[in-house]
C-alpha cells in the first residue's frame, strides 16, 4: 500500500490471498471524518479513499427527482469531469438512467457499469451516444460504486465512486457505506457552520477577531477601535461561543478556515 493508504482515516489494509481475492482490515476512521472542517478537507479525503480503492473519481449529491433540474444543481463535491455532468444533464439521465432510478428506489449500496447510465438508443442519436462514450473514455470511466445515504432531517444523498472496472468486496463495500454516512453527515455538519457564523457575527466581533488573528491583545484591539478594554473582552466572548470554540485562539482558527477572517 502505498504512503496515502496508510494515512487514510479509514485504515484499511488491502492484502491478497492465494486465489487473489482481497481482503480488508478495517480501522477507526469516524474521528478523522468527524475533524474534517471545510469542503476541501472532504475532496482530499475523498480522493485519498477513492485511490485506495482503485478508483479515480468521486461525487457527493442529493439525490435528484425523476423531474430534477440535473445532476450538476445536485452536486455537493465532485471531481467528475465537469464535461460528464455536462453530458448526464444534456442527455436527461436524471430521469432515464439506471443508476438513478435505483436510487430513487434503494437504500443500499449497489454497483453497475456506466454503459446502464446511458438511455435507450432510440432516446438519443449517435452524435450524442458517441459524445458521451468519449468523455467516459477518455476518463478511463467504466464503473460506479453507489452508496445511498440520508441526514437526520430525512434529505437523501449518495456518495458515487467512479472509475475502470475493480473489484470492491463485500467486506469493502460495508466499510465504504460507512464512511459514505459519515461524510455526508459532515458535509451536512460543515454546511450549516458554514452558513449560521456569517449571519451571526457583526462587524465589530470579525474586526476584533481579525486584530487577534494579527497577534494584538484585547488592550491593543481597544484602542485601536476606541473602544473600552471590557467592549472588547465582550466581543471577543461572544464570538467564542458563537464559533463553538473553546478559546479566542480556536475561534480565530475556525474563523480562518471559514473564511470569515483573513
Amino acid at each position: 500500500m502505498d504512503e496515502s493508504g496508510r494515512n487514510l482515516g479509514v485504515r484499511s489494509a488491502m492484502t491478497r490471498d492465494s486465489n487473489g481475492s482481497s481482503a480488508f482490515r478495517t480501522g477507526d476512521f469516524a474521528a478523522e471524518i468527524a475533524s474534517l472542517q471545510t469542503q476541501f478537507d472532504v475532496i482530499r479525503y475523498l480522493r485519498r479513499v477513492a485511490q485506495l480503492f482503485g478508483f479515480s473519481h468521486f461525487i457527493i449529491a442529493t439525490v435528484p427527482g425523476a423531474d430534477s433540474d440535473g445532476l450538476g444543481a445536485h452536486s455537493l463535491v465532485s471531481n467528475l469531469p465537469s464535461e460528464l455532468i455536462a453530458r448526464i444533464d444534456a442527455l436527461d439521465l436524471v430521469r432515464s438512467g439506471e443508476g438513478f432510478r435505483r436510487l430513487r428506489g434503494t437504500t443500499a449500496p449497489f454497483e453497475l457499469s456506466l454503459k446502464t447510465h446511458c438511455p435507450d438508443a432510440e432516446r438519443q442519436d449517435e452524435a450524442d451516444v458517441k459524445t458521451l462514450d468519449v468523455v467516459l473514455n477518455e476518463a478511463n470511466l467504466r464503473q460506479v460504486n453507489i452508496f445511498p445515504v440520508h441526514d437526520v432531517a430525512g434529505t437523501r444523498a449518495f456518495l458515487a465512486f467512479v472509475g475502470p472496472e475493480v473489484e470492491v468486496p463485500t467486506a469493502a463495500v460495508m466499510e465504504l457505506q460507512m464512511v459514505a454516512i459519515h461524510l455526508f453527515n459532515r458535509l451536512v455538519d460543515i454546511s450549516a457552520l458554514l452558513k449560521a457564523p456569517t449571519n451571526r457575527l457583526s462587524d465589530r466581533e470579525i474586526q476584533c477577531l481579525t486584530w487577534t488573528a494579527a497577534g494584538k491583545t484585547s488592550s491593543e484591539i481597544a484602542g485601536i477601535l476606541g473602544l473600552s478594554e471590557h467592549t472588547v473582552n465582550h466581543y471577543l466572548n461572544h464570538v467564542t461561543k458563537k464559533l463553538d470554540a473553546v478559546n479566542r485562539t480556536q475561534a480565530v482558527v475556525k474563523a480562518l478556515k471559514l473564511g470569515l477572517i483573513s
